[in-house]
């Protein structure tokens, strides 16, 4: 069955459900002193009612026991501390951000580029199967859900720090989770000081930070655990070379030259360094269990490879010790904004490099230290992903994000102590559509371009 037929019934299943809870809820407008419904049925209605919610399609599961959070009160001074960095730390991210998105939207007018797939409107989202580029498996869902959980516990214990009432907590459905929510009380968020607003609003985007880069931190130390096969593993061809003429299969694995068992890449160089141009060599190669031996005519070394006396048969090796050493260099911001780019590099290096977040071919190339060590580095990639994407998109100062919500209660801040309150509304504003005119034109201009 297509898969876009399952999809449907998947939601079409969803939207009865939903019909159905909603027609067992009592509506806001009943009546519910006048006796009219058996006791214990109101009641059983009353707590449903108080559980489940729902705007529009989407379905909203919460809970009023929210005690849990008042633990933390014991940390008060310091969990300001820890808010108080991260209303400074989301103040220099949006800073960054936004200068990023006018650097790429001069850079987008310079070149006119063709649009990709990262322009697809879909692609806007990190919502795992509807973005092609995160994939829909357990890691991308696991980190999907912490990234909610842990940006929405963030705003709810600064909430109790505060001393603001935490009514209720929540998780949000459309089919799938899509999202988290805490309900601090709107009164006494309204009340409150500038100072403990910002550091509620930043302790989400704090947690998302802080979250993200321990785990590529983990990730890059856990790398270097996995033993790369040294096996001649072939993973590509040079086109027009005589491996590629001789229609070798790939990636397999080097067994046999001439009849005689090689076991590494090494072994291979060393019995190819005695050939010379126009030898004729008999190879075994592996795929799939079965070996296939092909005959090859061996050429000159291309130019650009190098000037040497042997012949080259026009194979590529995978370099799964390579690999490690790549990821081992990404020890730095500049590191990790490559991490945070991995599933949309393209080419080689791209494709080298999907092994941390992807079930690829090349996870058997090495040993594991441990059984599930690929679905742990897989875990901690999309967890350290998609934390930082949701961190660093939320420090941006636009409205109704948190890092607008700082950017509003600064900026008013400033202008109340000059007399001018009545202008951070239109500045905020401002800023907020500036902002989403770009990030709307960085997307669409490629189309503009190539109409």
């Amino acid at each position: 069955m297509e898969w876009y037929l399952v999809a449907f019934a998947v939601i079409a299943l969803y939207l009865a459900l939903v019909a159905i809870i909603k027609t067992y809820l009592p509506s806001p407008s009943t009546d519910t002193t006048s006796g009219e419904e058996p006791e214990l049925l109101h009641h059983k209605k009353s707590t449903l009612a108080s559980h489940i919610m729902f705007y529009g399609p989407i379905l909203a599961l919460k809970t009023e026991s929210v005690a849990f959070f008042d633990w933390f009160r014991k940390y008060s001074r310091g969990l300001r501390i820890y808010g108080t960095i991260g209303v400074f730390m989301v103040i220099v991210v949006s800073i960054l951000m936004v200068l990023m998105i006018l650097l790429s939207v001069n850079l987008t007018v310079a070149l006119k580029p063709e649009p990709t797939a990262i322009n697809k409107p879909q692609n806007l989202f990190l919502i795992p199967g509807l973005n092609e580029f995160v994939p829909s498996t357990f890691a991308v869902w696991f980190a999907f859900i912490l990234t909610l959980v842990i940006h929405e516990f963030g705003h709810a214990i600064l909430c109790r720090v505060e001393q603001i009432k935490v009514k209720a907590m929540g998780v949000l459905f459309f089919v799938i989770p899509i999202g988290a929510f805490v309900e601090p009380d709107e009164e006494e968020v309204n009340k409150s000081a500038s100072w403990p607003k910002m550091r509620m609003y930043g302790a989400g985007i704090m947690n998302n930070l802080v979250v993200g880069v321990f785990c590529f931190l983990l990730l890059i130390g856990m790398i270097g655990w996995a033993v790369p096969s040294t096996e001649p593993i072939v993973i590509g061809l040079y086109k027009d070379y005589p491996a590629a003429s001789a229609d070798i299969p790939f990636p397999s694995i080097i067994r046999t030259i001439n009849g005689s068992p090689v076991n590494s890449t090494a072994e291979v160089a060393s019995v190819l360094n005695l050939t010379k141009p126009g030898d004729h060599i008999s190879i075994g190669f592996e795929k799939s269990g079965i070996v296939s031996t092909h005959e090859l005519n061996l050429s000159t070394w291309p130019s650009d490879l190098g000037s040497r006396e042997s012949g080259f048969m026009g194979v590529s090796y995978y370099n799964g010790q390579g690999v490690i050493e790549m990821t081992q260099r990404f020890l730095s911001p500049a590191g990790f904004l490559i991490l945070l780019s991995l599933p949309f590099i393209p080419g080689s290096e791209g494709q080298q490099l999907r092994i941390l977040g992807f079930d690829v071919e090349e996870m058997t190339y090495y040993t594991e230290p441990f059984p599930l060590y690929w679905q742990v580095i897989h875990l901690l990639f999309w967890s350290g992903f998609i934390n930082l994407a949701a961190g660093l998109f939320n420090a941006l100062p636009m409205l109704p994000l948190d890092g607008g919500l700082i950017f509003k209660e600064g900026t008013e801040r400033l202008l109340a102590r000059r007399g001018l309150s009545g202008y951070g509304s239109h500045i905020v504003g401002a800023v907020s559509s500036l902002i989403l005119l770009l990030m709307v034109a960085l997307l669409s201009l490629p189309y503009l371009f190539h109409m």
